[in-house]
């Protein structure tokens, strides 16, 4: 029943040498660079060949291209997609070759979204039912032309890697050779699909396509563009929030060698150079007089006033059940506040896009999480129709969230339109973290009753900023962003009488937006957390605590049973060593996690071991969800204990890795991470693990000292002092 994947400590050698699953191979062509006469993003030509939907083209030589419609960025989507198109294709793995999806919401628009976009744990859950379809009905067309031309049932033939076979008489034709003849078939109105227990590919754990490119240094993201007479820019904005360019001394500037243009717009200034480190040092020699505004005055305190002073305040009910004010009256009362801070993305691959601008045409290569509304919007900045600009999709050095936001590319238009060719506009990594769209503060607080050992009424409130009001505003509907409260109105514990209110909180001037989970990674912190503290009062041990509360939730009692199991919970530890758990409803998945951790007396943590237990129903590729626990448990393992942005004089104070921390090699736990075989429809996994690590440290931090951490990132001061948060 269990797929067990524990993964110790590997070195990078072994890691990279590691080949793809035995007997499997996809050509996994993706473009590479421009060149003269030959686009980055290849035309999805359909001239010649069987192409019975967006998804699936076959040509006459049996070769199977598949247009992917999620953007690959790390997270493996492109295996994924892939396995399951050509599980239901029964296409031949050997002679599959991939493309990316064009600009096209109608075509490639995320069911979930409806707009084409990549984000919140949805390719799988979202398209798996479409690719599916789109598999199952190509594979359907092709059989009928085969029984066509053998005069036979369809219901008689078989198909297996890109070949149908009519069983009786042992005759078989390839795809290929069938292109032409299915083309004229009519697709099925409802294709039946394969019984999971038939799957071929999906369930077996491939290893990423992309990955060799990646060792080899052929596969190209968006900063690896690279456009014949390109010039390099990078830029400088205004530190303080909204404000724009006053004067600029260029003189010294224009003495650097390799240095070509100053563009100056209302809002930066960027140096267009043959190269980058001319662009860059020629923005270094600049001398730039800014107009701050009146957001010079914003502070890190000024905003938490505001934002504790709005979580006083009544909010909007998105969740009311039972009879609250009974429930909080029923037993002894409990009240605590948990406060997240201002967080940067800080991907790998620094912001970028390269751009040609004409006069009737604007090209675009870059990596984005939007492609659509990347084009619309480069549109509007260009002056231009929306289909005169094309955007050319590379692999993404990361996303996070940063990239489901057109703002680099836009800027990217309005300095191209000041360059005579093509130019590829490069964010330092200081602008990068200072000019960043941040996940929200928020603050939320709970008052909950204990009755009988058990959680009688549980009131809770989200203060925060709305990201979903501006980014999808038809799904903001009375007043609830239904991301801010994501993982709080479907707690998985049997509660009697629950009540949740949301407050819209906008920072004043500092823009935020999606950082990979967002309000699950906000509300499983806080509700984990205080989970944690309630088993105490009640006497209970944590994990007992939430068994008495999950009755009616087989799934999750299973892994947290399982869980609590691989953790070696009750086991004896070391003073000032702990375990800390951590149940998740978050992206459709069932998830426990247990985090071990040392806390000396200084207050540092050593993190010792994370144990995570995973449900996500049918597993298209184990291989990749292991993958994306393991990284997300780190990436928000380092937001707990380093992450915070703070602001002074309307400045962002980080600027770079040594005062925006990451987790270093050395000090990432051996991570386990055990996949639960299911028959259910998948769920998200990409966020998961981010939103799992922080609690289950948290809660490990306490097991170790008593001390209640209620705020991120960890403040070590508190742990050295022994003192309550």
């Amino acid at each position: 029943m269990i797929a067990d994947k524990t993964r110790p400590a590997v070195s990078r050698r072994s890691l990279l040498t590691g080949g793809l699953a035995a007997g499997f191979l996809l050509a996994f062509h993706l473009p590479l660079r421009a060149a003269v006469n030959e686009p980055v993003q290849p035309e999805d030509k359909t001239d010649g060949k069987f192409a019975p939907n967006a998804f699936i083209r076959i040509d006459p030589e049996g070769v199977t291209t598949l247009v992917m419609p999620q953007v690959e960025m790390g997270q493996g989507i492109y295996t994924a997609v892939s396995m399951i198109l050509a599980e239901e294709l029964d296409a031949d793995w050997s002679r599959v070759q991939l493309l990316h999806a064009p600009a096209n919401e109608k075509l490639y628009g995320n069911p979930i979204f409806i707009i084409q976009a990549t984000g919140g744990s949805t390719s799988v859950r979202a398209f798996w039912k479409p690719l599916r379809d789109a598999g199952a009905s190509a594979r359907a067309m092709l059989v009928q032309a085969a029984a066509a031309q053998w005069s036979v049932d369809p219901a008689s033939c078989t198909t297996s890697k890109g070949v149908v076979t009519h069983k009786a008489s042992g005759r078989t034709l390839a795809y290929g050779a069938l292109a032409e003849a299915a083309s004229g078939q009519t697709p099925p109105k409802t294709p039946t699909l394969k019984d999971p227990k038939d799957f071929v590919y999906i369930g077996q754990p491939f290893k990423r396509l992309d990955t060799p490119e990646k060792v080899n240094g052929k596969a190209v993201y968006g900063i690896d563009a690279i456009v014949p007479g390109m010039k390099f820019a990078t830029l400088a904005q205004c530190p303080v929030f909204g404000g724009k360019v006053g004067k600029v001394d260029d003189r010294a500037a224009k003495t650097i060698p390799g240095v070509r243009q100053i563009v100056v717009l209302d809002d930066l200034v960027a140096v267009v150079g043959d190269h980058m480190w001319a662009a860059k040092k020629g923005l270094d020699a600049l001398d730039i007089t800014w107009n701050e505004g009146p957001n010079a005055k914003i502070n890190s305190k000024a905003v938490w006033d505001d934002l504790r002073a709005a979580s006083a305040k009544d909010g909007v009910v998105a969740k009311s059940t039972g009879d609250i004010a009974k429930g909080l009256a029923a037993g002894e009362k409990y009240e605590a506040s948990f406060e997240l801070p201002f967080l940067a993305h800080a991907t790998m691959e620094p912001l970028n896009a390269t751009v040609h601008c004409k006069p009737d045409s604007c090209e675009i290569w870059t990596g984005t999480q939007i492609m659509a509304r990347v084009q619309s919007e480069a549109a509007k900045a260009a002056g231009l129709p929306v289909e005169k600009v094309t955007v050319n999709q590379h692999l993404l050095g990361g996303g996070f969230g940063r990239k489901l936001e057109p703002d680099m590319v836009v800027a990217a238009v309005r300095i191209a339109k000041q360059v005579d060719g093509p130019v590829k506009v490069v964010w330092t990594r200081e602008e990068d973290i200072q000019h960043d769209v941040y996940r929200p503060v928020y603050r939320d607080t709970i008052a909950a009753t204990l009755s009988d050992g058990k959680i009688s009424g549980w009131k809770y409130k989200i203060a925060g900023a709305a990201i979903i009001a501006r980014w999808l505003p038809p799904a903001f509907q009375k007043g609830i962003d239904i991301d801010a409260i994501d993982s709080a109105t479907d707690v998985p514990y049997d509660i009697p009488n629950v009540h949740v209110e949301y407050v819209r909180a906008e920072p004043p001037a500092i823009p935020t937006g999606f950082w990979r989970g967002v309000g699950p990674n906000n509300n499983v912190f806080a509700v984990e957390c205080f989970i944690d503290e309630l088993a105490r009062k009640a006497g209970k041990d944590p994990v007992e605590f939430r068994r008495g509360m999950l009755a009616s939730q087989p799934r999750f009692l299973s892994v947290l049973n399982l869980a609590a199991e691989k953790a070696s919970w009750g086991q004896p530890l070391p003073a000032r060593v702990g375990r800390g758990v951590c149940l998740q409803p978050s992206f459709g998945s069932f998830i426990a996690t247990v985090v071990e951790a040392e806390v000396d007396e200084q207050g540092e943590i050593n993190l010792r071991r994370a144990t995570s237990v995973v449900d996500t129903g049918i597993a298209v590729n184990p291989d990749t969800i292991v993958a994306q626990v393991e990284g997300g448990l780190i990436f928000g393992l380092t937001a707990a204990l380093y992450g915070e942005i703070t602001i002074e004089k309307g400045r962002v104070q980080q600027s770079n890795f040594n005062d925006y921390r990451m987790l270093r090699i050395n000090q990432t736990p051996k991570i386990e991470v055990h996949v639960v075989r299911s028959g259910e429809a998948p769920g998200g996994i990409g966020e998961t693990g981010t939103t799992a690590g922080p609690p289950a440290l948290r809660n490990a931090i306490y097991a170790a000292t008593g001390v209640a951490l209620r705020r991120l990132p960890i403040d070590r001061t508190l742990l050295a002092a022994g003192k309550k948060a």
